[in-house]
């Protein structure tokens, strides 16, 4: 399998790419995968020639086919403005149209301030969203107080345990192997396919919303 990390960084060393090299590491730690991290600043120039020529240049057509073929997708930006980088968002301005559909994606960010905390939900989960990816639950911001905290580092974890669970879905001859504090993350379905602690394995009884509501009518 194949997990490729977009990271939009602009300097060297950059918190992005801080970012982004946890998430990584979180994910690779529950799935055997082969990492292909993209700077997107080494790619500025070549971006910019698509948008005029409409036809990319070698290096930049390497990482949209990296993008496409990629099992799983790690997306980290700045925020600029209080949303994603102009430079993140014309990377995927130029990538195919059906690159991402199905993909699993995990969303993160870094700022300044903990104000922009909802970029990931107001801004990044939206243009995933519009290119058909699987965007995970957990979308992982770190603000510059974050850097050091328990409060980060479980967030990157749970995140990470998430795009595993969706790039290798376990199995009952192949569970994954995850202690407690990431378990919640791989959870198993329920019957409406949604995350939930209870293993359907187990047998539960799912009443109807109908007789819930008769039985406080008789109360």
């Amino acid at each position: 399998m194949k997990l490729v990390v977009v990271s939009a960084g602009l300097s060297s060393p950059s918190s992005t790419r801080l970012l982004a090299d946890r998430l990584t590491a979180a994910t690779l730690a529950h799935v055997d995968a082969e990492p292909e991290v993209i700077e997107l600043r080494e790619l500025a120039t070549e971006i910019a020639q698509h948008f005029v020529t409409g036809f990319p240049p070698a290096r930049l057509a390497a990482a949209l086919d990296a993008v496409a073929a990629a099992d799983g997708l790690i997306a980290v930006t700045p925020v600029f403005a209080g949303s994603y980088s102009g430079l993140f968002k014309s990377f995927f301005d130029v990538i195919d149209k059906d690159a991402l559909t199905g993909k699993p994606v995990l969303l993160g960010a870094t700022g300044g301030t903990a104000r922009h905390s909802l970029v990931t939900e107001h801004a990044l989960r939206p243009l995933f969203t519009y290119l058909r990816a699987l965007t995970l639950p957990t979308a992982v911001y770190a603000a510059s107080e974050d850097w050091g905290e328990d409060g980060l580092a479980r967030r990157v974890t749970r995140a990470g345990a998430e795009l595993a669970r969706f790039m290798a879905p376990a199995t009952a001859d192949a569970p994954l192997d995850v202690d407690v504090d990431t378990a919640a993350a791989i959870a198993p379905r329920s019957l409406t396919g949604a995350i939930t602690s209870v293993d359907p394995a187990d047998g539960f009884e799912v009443v109807p919303f109908e007789q819930r509501l008769a039985a406080l009518r008789v109360q």
